[in-house]
């Protein structure tokens, strides 16, 4: 049976590392899925130096900026995935929508969640999330800005839910908020 894992808070606060030393304290093949777009230089830079993190590891990538549900397919073969990150894939999905005209809800993101999740609970993987908790700062001044809070909110809230355990980080000190345990 899958187990899944959440891993979320402020930037800087260590969420990557930790994931990834925990993804490696897990026997079998990794994946590290990938949802950053390639948008200019200084971004490339950070998967640079993201990839040269996981160098030695024996680690796989496979970008994932819209379709985690088919890379989870792809991954089949893995014993492990990284999901990196949660923030990046809801920016990347509104973008998309908003490229074709459309506007994606909140109820449509948690939908989205929930057939992620139900796809990593179909495999045997240990599925690791890390998303950025960006509900503890000023409300936005902008309705965009407000549209991608409050989905990416839905989203951690979709994804923590259903994952087995939750783990919040501060100052690179991992917090465990739940562990084991379904949450109604």
């Amino acid at each position: 049976m899958a187990r899944l894992t959440y891993i979320s808070g402020g930037c800087r606060s260590g969420k990557s590392n930790y994931a990834q030393k925990l993804a490696e304290s897990f026997p079998g093949k990794r994946a590290y899925l990938a949802t950053c777009p390639r948008i200019d230089e200084e971004m490339e830079e950070r998967i640079v130096l993201h990839q040269q993190q996981r160098k030695n590891q024996e680690w796989e990538t496979i970008e994932a900026p819209f379709d985690l549900i088919a890379a989870i397919e792809q991954a089949s073969h893995f014993d492990v995935l990284l999901i990196d990150c949660l923030t990046l894939w809801i920016n990347n999905l509104l973008y998309e929508a908003e490229q074709k005209g459309k506007t994606l809800t909140e109820q449509m993101i948690s939908k989205q969640c929930i057939e992620l999740v139900n796809s990593c609970r179909k495999t045997n993987q240990t599925v690791i999330f890390v998303t950025n908790e960006l509900g503890m700062g000023l409300v936005p001044a902008d309705s965009v800005s407000r549209r991608y809070r409050d989905c990416l909110g839905r989203c951690n809230q979709t994804i923590a839910k259903l994952s087995d355990e939750a783990i919040f980080m501060i100052s690179g000190i991992p917090l465990t908020l739940k562990q084991g345990e379904q949450f109604v």
